[in-house]
């Protein structure tokens, strides 16, 4: 017989819920965290158990200590897992009953598990995401500051060379002066955890064929090359490049009622950094030669914006072929 595990995981504690075949509650536990204790109760569920947790917070050593006990660990998808929440009773037990069920039932829906490997490279990539962004609001609070003193900076880059003179040589008032320093001081120190990020993840990828070859598409480089690999990791996954596009949120929502149908806009559900990787990549060379044309078609009929997620969609098609093949065969026929 085979037991359905479903495991409530939070911070501090969990519930854990075993059903039968039949779906008859045979027990249930509480349980503090701690790798002993979840692996006692994947244990009490007898010889090969299905469990499945939400990928929720610190889902990473649940999976793993439910594989090391015996369990087959299956990641339930949250977005799947919303559309019942509009339940009268909510609580930890029923939500893991309702987990359990779901997997017994055939009808639950899954996440990708990624390996140890794919695990530690997503944390740096999204590390270095992170700081980016944190780099960026500085950046933003500088030109706030001059722009109080009425300073509006001649140059297009304030942050290179010909930038850091021109910031040297601008004379504030103490207090904008203290803290458009602070700020620099700051940024300095982003730059080099920034740069030792680019370092460490390069080293890792540099002789991953697909990592190479998405480099070659306008737009992309090391930085957006990594999120690639990183967040989509094992390819294969997907049969067809519209699952991926779908997977990333970069596909129209449809809606359709007996002899009603139409597209709204995309949907913004999936790998939020991927979407926003694609997107970036489009916006400064539209694509280059595969996708500007299209780009600029679009853009004149229905606006730029809507351009450029069509763009986006279609630079994630051939990132697809590139993961998959370590080669983007329509940009080697183009230069040949």
């Amino acid at each position: 017989m085979t037991a359905y595990v479903g495991i409530d995981l939070h911070r501090r504690r969990s519930v854990a819920v075993c059903l039968d075949e039949g779906g008859e509650r045979l027990w249930w536990r509480r349980i503090e965290n701690s790798p002993q204790t979840l692996a006692e109760v994947v244990a009490e569920a007898g010889p090969d158990p299905e469990v499945v947790i939400e990928a929720t917070w610190g889902w990473y050593w649940a999976a793993d200590v439910v594989t090391e006990a015996g369990g087959r660990v299956h990641l339930a998808h949250p977005l799947g897992i919303k559309a019942y929440e509009n339940r009268r009773v909510k609580t930890d037990l029923a939500d893991a009953f309702l987990l359990a069920d779901l997997l017994r039932m055939g009808r639950l829906p899954e996440s990708w598990i990624a390996p140890h490997s794919i695990r530690e490279l997503r944390e740096l990539v999204r590390y270095r995401h992170k700081l980016s962004q944190l780099r960026a609001g500085l950046k933003s609070q500088v030109h706030a500051v001059l722009g109080k003193e009425g300073v509006i900076p001649p140059l297009v880059e304030l942050w290179g060379p010909a930038g850091r003179r021109f910031l040297d040589e601008t004379h504030l008032g103490d207090g904008y002066q203290q803290r458009v320093t602070s700020l620099r001081d700051l940024i300095g120190k982003y730059d080099i955890e920034i740069g030792h990020l680019e370092t460490r993840i390069h080293a890792r990828l540099k002789d991953d064929s697909g990592y190479r070859a998405v480099q070659h598409l306008n737009g992309v480089g090391r930085g957006h090359g990594a999120v690639f690999v990183a967040e989509i990791g094992d390819v294969s996954r997907f049969p067809h490049p519209k699952q991926l596009c779908s997977w990333a949120g970069l596909t129209p929502k449809l809606r359709e009622s007996d002899t009603t149908s139409y597209r709204e806009s995309i949907t913004k559900q999936g790998s939020r950094l991927v979407r926003w990787s694609a997107v970036e990549a489009v916006s400064r060379y539209q694509g280059g030669p595969p996708i500007r044309n299209s780009y600029r078609r679009i853009a004149e009929r229905r606006g730029i914006n809507i351009g450029r997620v069509a763009a986006a969609r279609k630079l994630l098609t051939l990132v697809y072929y590139g993961l998959r093949d370590g080669e983007i065969r329509c940009l080697q026929q183009a230069a040949g």
